[in-house]
């Protein structure tokens, strides 16, 4: 059985918080619990990895904890000797693509689930957590060689979730008719919504809804579920 440390969130970014700051307890919580001191950032969803670093840095520092950027290292030396990885979000595709271009999907994928090594993912970072990012919300501005990503839990996310406003004038797809549609392809999997404050706390098989706000559980055939936080989804790795 896989041991995972994961927790995954639908952004760093909060209105009314610092970066990371509504994720502070629980992210501290377990790299205290697990005696992490050193976090490997991974910032290929974004272009400017030097920029990126020092926002994510800020934190992290602040908790006490040390961290460095894959970029400025040999990155297989970096994901073979991480104690815990922070995976920052920005375009899924790009991020994708930049570990498969790098040799780091199965890398990343043994460390976390045969070492339990901890997994922190926010947005994209979390999208490539999952079994694919076919429930993405980004553009694909570039082209990974496939949407699978890591397969570190065996279903999909969609982070940023929006429910639709009943009083809005705008007569697109909604967030919901769009995650329908993926599910009715035979590839599908099972999708959460996670909205803006959002955190997926999974340690082994033990998933709970955590954070500021809850999701939206869609699978085939069936009508979408409401869940509050608190709440716990161990059932969805029985597929595991």
């Amino acid at each position: 059985m896989a041991k995972r440390n994961l927790l995954l969130l639908s952004s760093s970014k909060l209105h009314g918080h610092n970066f990371l700051e509504y994720a502070e307890n629980e992210i501290c919580g377990l790299l205290t619990e697990l005696r992490i001191e050193n976090i490997l950032f991974i910032p290929y969803a974004l272009k400017n990895h030097d920029e990126y670093f020092l926002t994510v840095e800020v934190p992290f520092k602040k908790w006490g904890f040390q961290i460095s950027s894959i970029h400025t290292q040999n990155p297989i030396d970096a994901v073979d000797q991480a104690q815990a990885f922070f995976v920052g979000g920005g375009n899924t595709f790009r991020l994708l693509k930049t570990l498969y271009d790098l040799d780091l999907v199965k890398r990343i994928k043994k460390r976390v689930l045969e070492n339990a090594v901890p997994y922190i993912g926010a947005s994209a970072g979390s999208n490539i957590a999952t079994v694919s990012i076919h429930t993405t919300n980004d553009m694909p501005i570039v082209y990974p060689p496939t949407f699978e990503a890591l397969g570190l839990v065996p279903f999909n996310i969609n982070p940023h979730y929006l429910d639709a406003d009943p009083n809005s004038t705008f007569q697109g797809e909604t967030r919901e008719q769009r995650i329908k549609q993926y599910l009715e392809e035979k590839h599908s999997k099972t999708v959460l919504g996670i909205r803006e404050g959002c955190i997926l706390s999974i340690r082994d098989t033990i998933l709970e809804v955590k954070g500021l706000a809850g999701a939206t559980l869609f699978q085939k055939e069936k009508d979408p579920v409401q869940i509050k936080v608190g709440s716990y989804l161990n059932d969805l790795f029985q597929q595991d």
